[in-house]
């Protein structure tokens, strides 16, 4: 019997079991003209919180029509933390996480009160990709080290 107080949740591997999920995604159906980016997805960790990024998800039409198609040319697809390129995840020109196919989890800790997002950039105006979207997942929790909740 464990002489844990109710007021204490269970941590595993520094997660804590009661920790909440995040799920946000987008879809755009007109790729930015040549050297802009939009947002497909983003999280903000509330103040006192933090987080990890468990899944990405990538879509496009092209890969849409033939799974074959994982390369997305003229595209790069980026994960910032707080504005700043989240490694591996600088500049990805592929399809590394199909969206629909949860198989391929990361694990990347996210800081406290930190911004997440999954965005998509033109490099070459002339992509033959129309419509992508992107889907960012992951849990986030009180930080124990502000205090009790």
């Amino acid at each position: 019997m464990s002489s844990m107080s109710t007021a204490e949740a269970p941590v595993i591997c520094n997660i804590p079991v009661d920790a909440e999920c995040f799920d946000a995604s987008g879809f755009i159906e007109e790729i930015p003209p040549k050297g802009e980016q939009r947002v497909l997805a983003s999280f903000q960790l509330h103040p006192q919180y933090c987080g990890v990024l468990t899944h990405f998800a990538q879509f496009t039409d092209r890969y849409a029509a033939s799974p074959v198609n994982i390369d997305t040319p003229g595209l790069e697809w980026i994960i910032l933390q707080n504005g700043k390129p989240v490694f591996p995840y600088i500049r990805l020109e592929m399809i590394v996480n199909p969206w629909g196919c949860n198989c391929l989890p990361v694990l990347i800790r996210l800081d406290e009160n930190s911004k997440i997002e999954f965005l998509v950039r033109n490099v070459d105006s002339k992509t033959s990709i129309h419509k992508v979207a992107g889907r960012i997942m992951g849990r986030y929790w009180y930080n124990a080290a502000f205090g009790g909740r």
